[in-house]
C-alpha cells in the first residue's frame, strides 16, 4: 500500500533544498543524467540534442 507523504514548510524554510542536493548526490550519476533529460524533453520536446545558440559580437573598430 502506498502512504501519501505531505509535508508543509515555510518560503523561507531552505532544507528542502538541502534534502533535494542531499538525494540526488546519492543517486548515481547515470540516473542523475536521466533525471535531467526527462526534465529536457519535458521543455525541449524530443529534440535529439539541446540546441546551440552562438552569437557573435565584433566591436566597430576605432
Amino acid at each position: 500500500m502506498i502512504q501519501k507523504v505531505v509535508r508543509i514548510r515555510s518560503l523561507f524554510d531552505r532544507s528542502a533544498e538541502r534534502e533535494d542536493i542531499e538525494y540526488w548526490l546519492s543517486r548515481p550519476p547515470g540516473e542523475r543524467i536521466e533525471a535531467v533529460e526527462i526534465m529536457r524533453r519535458e521543455f525541449h520536446g524530443d529534440l535529439p540534442r539541446l540546441q546551440r545558440v552562438a552569437r557573435i559580437i565584433q566591436l566597430p573598430k576605432s
